[in-house]
């Protein structure tokens, strides 16, 4: 049974790994690592900065997705809306 448990867990833990790393390789191919990097500053705020900045602000979602969409204070992104709101999500969860 705890063999199992450890089995759950690290399963659940290789999952985890596999989506952020898909998810950096959408932001990669997006752009927005030429500008952004996860933890350190760029040429724009780190990302990891960008979600403590957001943290605890219920509209923080809507309102970068908007941003991003419309280039509205960010460049304009050219990626789909809905990879636009993955990439978002994956932010703000740093």
């Amino acid at each position: 049974m705890k063999a199992l448990m450890i089995a759950a867990v690290v399963a659940a833990g290789l999952a985890c790994a596999g989506s952020a790393n898909a998810q950096e390789a959408l932001a990669k191919s997006s752009g927005c690592m030429n500008c952004h990097d996860v933890a350190t500053k760029k040429v724009g705020p780190a990302f990891k900065d960008i979600a403590a900045k957001f943290k605890g602000k219920p509209d923080a979602e809507a309102m970068l997705v908007k941003q991003l969409s419309t280039g509205d204070g960010h460049p304009k992104v050219t990626a789909k809306e809905d990879d636009i709101k993955s990439l978002v999500k994956w932010v703000l969860s740093q």
